[in-house]
Order: structure tokens, then C-alpha cells, then sequence
């Protein structure tokens, strides 16, 4: 073996503890986005099928009242127009 082959093996043989560490976290962290990517993906086939199984709503729940609101803005514009003064 070379030299240079040689002080890869050390390298390597001085570092393996380290280095199996960092596969396993890698591969734990593979496995952990995979299962993350499976949990959202049967989570929005379950949501997709369950809005096109469920009944439409009665007609007369989905009607809505509407109320109207009157605000004075008199304060608000003698406000403005008096820094348009200034």
C-alpha cells in the first residue's frame, strides 16, 4: 500500500466512531422525514376523501344575516384636515 493509502486507513480507523455516528443520524433523520412525508400525504388523501364524501349542508344552515354598521369618521376627518393646514 502507498503511503498516502496508508494514512487514509489511520484517518479513517482514528475517526470510525465518529464517522458511524454521523451515518446513523443521517439515516435517523432519512427515516423521520419519510415518515413525516407519509403522515402528510395519507393525512390529505383522508381529508380529500372525506370533503368529497360528506353531504352537502341543508339550505337553510348555510344562509347568512348580514348586518350593516354605520361609523361616524367626522373626528377622524376634521383630524386629517388639520394637519393638511399645518
Amino acid at each position: 500500500m502507498s503511503q498516502a493509502k496508508v494514512d487514509k486507513y489511520k484517518e479513517e480507523k482514528k475517526n470510525r466512531a465518529q464517522i458511524i455516528k454521523k451515518e446513523k443520524r443521517e439515516e435517523n433523520l432519512f427515516k423521520i422525514c419519510g415518515g413525516l412525508l407519509a403522515l402528510a400525504v395519507a393525512a390529505w388523501i383522508g381529508v380529500s376523501v372525506y370533503t368529497a364524501v360528506k353531504p352537502a349542508p341543508p339550505a337553510e344552515e348555510t344562509a347568512q344575516t348580514v348586518t350593516d354598521y354605520t361609523v361616524d369618521t367626522s373626528a377622524l376627518d376634521d383630524f386629517v384636515s388639520s394637519m393638511a393646514v399645518d
